[in-house]
Formats: C-alpha cells, structure tokens, sequence
C-alpha cells in the first residue's frame, strides 16, 4: 500500500487576478519534481555503471543492522543533487522526498523511505579514507578509458590547476600570493580533443614543484599506457608543467609527447635575438603589427637533453611580447606547433569553468583535507555524467557545445508530475516543454543502446 507524506504546511498566496479570476498560489504539489531531466541522467548511469563502480571504491565500515543508505544510494543523492545545481549538502533536507531523486536512487517515488538527510551525508565525507580516494581516482581514470569502444589513435592530456578559495581552518589550506587567498590548488586533467575528464586532484594553496607534477604525470601516463600500448599521448600544460624530470623521462619512450609553456630568461632572449630584432624592425618600418615565430634547440642546465624551443614574438604599439614553449614533437610547423597545438589549450578553461562554476566544484567547506578530496570527486562524477549526456546523448542538438549551467537550466529543470501506481510508475513532462524534441531523441538514444 502506497503510503500518504505528511503534508508540509504551506499559506496560499493571492497574486493579482487575471481578467477578474482571483489567482491562488502554494507550495502544495506534492506530485511534482523540477528536476524530471535528472531521468536522463540516470538511465546513461544505468548504461555507464559509473556510480556503481565509485560505490564499489568505499569500504562501508558501518554496521549493516542499523544502514538506511546504502554507499551506491548515498552517491547517486549527492552526484545527481550536484548535476542539477545543488552543491550545498544542506539541500539534502529539502530534496528528501523529491520524487525524481528518489527514483534516481533506485526508491519508489511514493511508497519507499525518504534519502539521507544533511547530516548523514556530512558523515559520509568525513568517513572516506585515503585509501578509498586512491580506489576512486583509479576508478574515474578507469571511466576514461571505458568511454572508448577501442583504443584511440592520439589522446591529449591538458593538464591546469585552479584556486579553490577558503575561508576558515581546512586542513592544508595555504596562502597563496598570486591569488591573495587562503586556497586549495586542485589540478584538472581532461583530454583535449574530446573534453573528458581523466581526473580532478586535491593539491594545497601552493603550486607543487615541478619535479613533483613530473612524477605525477608519469605515473598517469604509465596507467595510461598500461590500457593502449599504441595509443600516442601527448601532455600539454602551461610554463609550470615544463618538467625536467617528465620531459627526460618521455625523450626515451615512444608516442608519449609533450608541448608546454616555457619561462623565457637571458639565455633563450639571446637564442631569439635575432627573430625579436627583425619583428621589432618591420613594424618601426611599416607601423603594423607583427607576429614572428622561430624555434631553436635549446638545453637548460638542470636538461639531459636538448629539446625543441618555440618563440612567437609580437610586436605593435602595444610593446613587444614574447612567449616560449617546449616540445618533443619535431616533425611539425612551428606556427602550426604554436597555433593549432599550444593555443588549443585554451579550450581547457570552458572545461573548468564547467566544472568550477557552474558545477560549484569549489566547495571546500569542509574541515578534513580527504573530505574535501571526496567531494572533488563527487563533483567530477557529475561532470563525467552530464559531459556524456551533453557530447554522446545530445549530438547534434544546439546544446552538444553548450556550457553545463544551460543543460541544467533547459534540459535538467524540467517540471516532472509522478505517480506510482500498483504495477508501474506515471511520468508526466510539460507538454509545451522548450526542449521537448531534443529530451525526446535523447531518450530514445538511451534505449536504443540498451544491451
């Protein structure tokens, strides 16, 4: 038997008629959801395993006799709240008896128990261990790789961090300069030609050395290889991924490549000389402005090897500005090395702002540094999910290049009325819905992928 919610208490609003017909308002629909986009999200879920698997990384210490939650619906509340702009766990509360939520989370809408409350989700990221962290890296690097149906020929890993700002006593929080802030630096790996995620680390306030971001990589890398021998991997980064150690360790490996930034000193301004006068000469002559680029061997002190050094100087009336990259790749242009390789990076910072504005992903309130982590991941999970959706699902569509905060606002927040019945559940969308036909192929892509 379907059992009846206690009704919230809710004041009818009179709002000013309409042709002489009073208008009555209140918060009463109790058969309503706002969120009936998340129904898409779940049925990718259900094809991914996504969720499945991070649950499966979590080692419940808890006594069985006494769980009303389990790990996997406890994710599936948190990651499915995120995607859908509610990042504060405090929305736990309000959301417990959303009926869409509830289904996403494997409940009946109607007849099952309410999900978790505020504070048991609190619980769960405190609880997380290091170990569990590791499991869930490896898990969403492991979602990468799945979401090819075979080896792909070249994969890019653009590689940035970003400043999370904090404001109280999070353990590991520093003080960084550049931004004037109290932060953490969480770094940002996605593949720069697809835009996946390939992975989101919790770093402190302060940039790592670079002999450190060197080791990192490698071990990425090797994991990497591991699953595609024959795959070409290419790391592209700014000045600070220009490691002596990554780049040493690369030369004497096949198909793994790099092109980064380099900081410019004496050394390469002299290398340059001779590109930076002659610019500087064509525009004193015709007053226009000119971009030059050269590119040179080059070997710092700390280097084993020589490598290949790109400048691209510009000059205008705005002064001369120069910038230097480094790179293994020797077979190509070197406008082209610069213009289509290095400056493609700059997509990378759509993808942060997908995930850290509007995914909210800089939510670090809480005390314990590995909480804090969790909820990095968390929130990467739900950009792996509305990702797919936004690429795979909705290909095609207007909204396959559009920012996540419009797939939240026209797809997501979606008024959905539920009604469980004896022998099956009623889903009712808005008739006059804006994106009726895109939701209506993307369900029908879904189903059709169905094993």
């Amino acid at each position: 038997m379907i059992s009846k919610k206690t009704e919230i208490s809710t004041p009818e609003l009179d709002l000013f008629p309409v042709q002489g017909k009073n208008i009555e308002l209140s918060f009463s629909g109790d058969r309503i959801s706002s969120d009936g986009g998340l129904l898409l999200l779940r049925e990718l879920d259900k094809q991914l395993n996504l969720l499945y698997s991070a649950s499966n990384c979590i080692l419940d210490g808890r006594d069985q006799r006494y769980i009303d939650y389990s790990i996997k619906e406890l994710l599936t509340q948190r990651v499915f709240q995120i995607a859908a702009g509610y990042e504060d766990c405090n929305d736990c509360n309000d959301l417990r008896e959303d009926m869409i939520l509830k289904m996403c989370a494997g409940r009946l809408p109607q007849s099952d128990n309410d999900l978790a409350s505020q504070p048991t989700m609190t619980r769960l990221e405190n609880s997380v261990t290091r170990s569990d962290l590791l499991r869930l890296g490896k898990c969403l690097t492991d979602s990468f790789i799945g979401s090819y149906s075979e080896p792909p020929a070249v994969i890019i890993l653009d590689c940035d961090d970003t400043n999370n700002d904090t404001y109280g006593q999070q353990e590991l929080t520093l003080f960084n300069s550049y931004y004037n802030e109290y932060c953490y630096m969480p770094l940002h790996i996605y593949e720069g030609l697809s835009g996946k995620l390939i992975t989101t680390i919790l770093k402190p306030g302060r940039r790592d050395k670079q002999v450190h971001i060197g080791r990192l990589l490698q071990k990425l890398v090797s994991y990497l290889r591991a699953q595609w021998p024959n795959t070409r991997i290419i790391v592209r980064g700014d000045s600070h991924f220009a490691s002596q150690d990554f780049m040493d360790w690369a030369s004497i490996r096949s198909n793994v490549d790099f092109i980064t930034g380099l900081t410019g000193n004496a050394t390469l301004h002299e290398l340059a000389k001779v590109t930076i006068e002659s610019a500087q000469r064509e525009f004193k002559q015709y007053q226009k402005p000119v971009k030059r680029y050269h590119s040179f061997m080059y070997k710092a002190g700390t280097w084993k090897n020589h490598q290949r050094v790109i400048v691209k100087v510009e000059v205008s009336s705005m002064g001369t500005n120069i910038r230097y990259i480094v790179t293994n790749l020797n077979n190509y242009r070197t406008r082209d090395l610069y213009e289509k390789g290095y400056c493609a990076r700059g997509a990378m910072e759509l993808r942060i702002k997908d995930h850290k504005l509007y995914l909210k992903s800089d939510r670090s309130s809480c005390q314990k540094f590995t909480a804090n982590q969790f909820r990095l991941f968390l929130h990467s999970m739900a950009y792996i999910l509305l990702h797919t959706l936004q690429k795979e699902v909705l290909k095609g569509s207007e909204y396959a290049n559009a920012t996540m905060k419009t797939i939240q606002l026209k797809i997501i927040k979606t008024a959905a009325w539920v009604k469980e019945m004896k022998t099956k559940i009623k889903i009712e969308l808005p008739q006059f819905c804006p994106t009726r036909e895109e939701q209506t192929i993307a369900y029908q892509r879904l189903m059709a992928l169905r094993i």
